[in-house]
């Protein structure tokens, strides 16, 4: 994402914000500013080591040997990333990024990592040596109650997806070495590139909402907005050389988006489905390839939205056979703390999103309208240029 950022719009300036969406978790009384202020100016003192660098240049991602380039690279490993903006409001913390595309984007998955770590630490600070013990002994045997499940699925393929909300570094690298011995094959990699290098296993995902989110922010008119989405991915396609060929469609709503899609993205590897009804959003993909001509079970559909092993199960069982199925497993893979430490350390809704881009603001429809971000005229704006009608609300948990 970032090298396509870097040869297609470098020169645009954006703002992301963190966005606690579960507003009863007070962060700013749970981390203390000074530790935060200390880990985002750690953050911000980081560059690519030489083993990385040399990792990220010459390994084989998606079967593409050097997929990056050599003058993205060079840039890359001189990059720092750029300032933060942070202050205290109503009990929760306002953390803004201002910078050019490339760099500013960067920020997203450390800032949600280390502020999901400073309240686990918080949490944990008070806790005696075999208190400590007993929850983390609780918490490995409920994730290996997890895989021993999941290991009965045949056919399946899942990916470790949980890196913004996970319950900490070391925490994460445990669920990777668990899957990894408990699914062998099945597990197909995980998108912490850290740990992908570390433990030799694929690093792996897809492209974000951020991408449509921004060029459709920077459209002169509402005709630019309706293509926004599709001139993301043909610039996506060119970069990639057909490769990496996902479709993320619910940005400002799957129907809309499939319905108005260009017949050449039929001939994508698949889709992401990462917002409302899962299985409904499978069977609309379905129809929509079908329709076009394209035979389903040829291509790919990943689920990615607030999973755990019950709703893995169901949709698997669902859809084996009629495409082909894979899993980003996210927070209840990284961050499965319910009910432990008082419930404390339950997972709860924090994100970090592009809010403006060249000064204008970004929306995020969804296909949840609980997920809905940017101005209520401008949400009515892009409801109506892409035509979301009765959305089915969903409860967010992560």
């Amino acid at each position: 994402m970032c090298q396509s950022i870097f040869r297609n719009k470098p020169d645009t300036t954006v703002v992301f914000s963190l966005i606690n969406r579960t507003k009863s978790i007070r962060l700013a009384e749970l981390i203390d500013e000074g530790e935060l202020r200390e880990q985002l100016d750690h953050v911000r003192s980081l560059s690519l080591s030489r083993g990385e660098s040399t990792w990220l240049r010459g390994n084989t991602f998606y079967g593409k040997r050097q997929m990056f380039r050599p003058d993205f690279m060079e840039w890359f490993e001189g990059m720092r990333l750029p300032d933060y903006h942070l202050e205290k409001r109503d009990g929760q913390y306002e953390l803004t990024f201002e910078g050019r595309w490339p760099e500013v984007m960067l920020w997203e998955i450390p800032a949600l990592a280390v502020l999901m770590e400073l309240r686990s630490r918080a949490v944990l600070r008070d806790m005696g040596k075999f208190e400590l013990q007993v929850l983390y002994a609780r918490a490995m045997a409920r994730l290996w109650e997890k895989i021993e499940r999941l290991r009965r699925i045949e056919g399946l393929k899942i990916a470790d997806f949980g890196t913004r909300r996970r319950h900490g570094f070391l925490w994460q690298d445990w669920c990777v070495q668990a899957m990894q011995e408990g699914l062998g094959d099945a597990f197909i990699g995980t998108s912490n590139c850290r740990i992908a290098m570390k433990r030799d296993i694929e690093a792996i995902g897809t492209n974000a909402h951020e991408l449509p989110m921004v060029y459709a922010a920077l459209a002169e008119s509402d005709a630019e907005l309706a293509q926004a989405p599709y001139r993301v991915l043909a610039d996506w396609h060119d970069e990639h050389d057909g490769n990496l060929r996902i479709i993320l469609p619910d940005t400002f709503g799957s129907e809309g988006f499939l319905k108005h899609a260009p017949d050449w993205l039929t001939t994508w590897t698949g889709i992401r489905i990462d917002s409302g009804d899962p299985a409904g959003a499978a069977e609309m993909a379905i129809r929509w390839w079908k329709e076009r001509g394209e035979d389903p079970t040829r291509k790919l559909v990943i689920f990615s939205d607030g999973l755990d092993v019950e709703k893995i199960e169901e949709l698997h069982a669902r859809f084996v056979g009629r495409v082909k199925v894979s899993f980003g497993w996210g927070t209840m893979l990284t961050n499965d703390f319910r009910g432990l430490a008082g419930d404390r350390l339950a997972p709860f809704s924090l994100v970090c999103k592009a809010v403006s881009a060249n000064g204008r603001p970004t929306v995020k429809l969804s296909d949840n309208p609980n997920k809905a971000m940017g101005p209520a005229e401008e949400v009515a704006r892009y409801k109506r240029v892409f035509d979301v009608r009765d959305q089915d609300a969903q409860d967010l948990l992560v």
